[in-house]
């Protein structure tokens, strides 16, 4: 398993335990932590992934709310809420990421960790959000290539 994986299942564990309690990030990461000895580069990338999801919380609840269609976040497990909150900060703070990658990763982990809906739950979410990415793409690369043009 690769080491994002591991960092990915273990941000997952402590944004549910941050949905569950709300508590502080860094204490909350330090007590998981605690309990394992990762290697520093997995270590890392969890603490990115828990640390940027949570404190852009309330700004991706709203990129969530908009794509989930009959859904609200309240409605949702507190699992696949926290995988979609995670994967949509990979979407918009990590462009070194393929978004298919962090698309099949969020499923991954849907099925791995929450219903036996979940998974497609959470790529009929990220399909929408995805979609929408890539139409807004296209339409900056339009206005400037009119700009080019004229």
């Amino acid at each position: 398993m690769s080491h994002r994986r591991k960092s990915r299942e273990a941000a997952l564990q402590v944004l549910y335990a941050l949905d569950a309690m709300e508590r502080n990030v860094e204490e909350t990461f330090s007590a998981f932590w605690g309990n394992f000895d990762p290697q520093e580069d997995a270590r890392q990338f969890a603490l990115l992934l828990t640390h940027g999801s949570w404190s852009k919380k309330e700004e991706i609840d709203a990129v969530i709310r908009q794509h989930s269609e009959n859904w609200s976040l309240s409605r949702m497990a507190r699992v696949d809420r926290n995988i979609l909150r995670m994967a949509v900060y990979e979407l918009f703070y990590c462009p070194d990421i393929p978004p298919k990658v962090t698309i099949n990763e969020a499923i991954d982990l849907a099925k791995l960790y929450g219903s036996e809906n979940s998974g497609s739950f959470i790529n009929g979410i990220l399909d929408a959000l995805y979609g929408d990415m890539r139409k807004m793409e296209m339409e900056k690369t339009k206005i400037h290539l009119e700009d080019m043009i004229c």
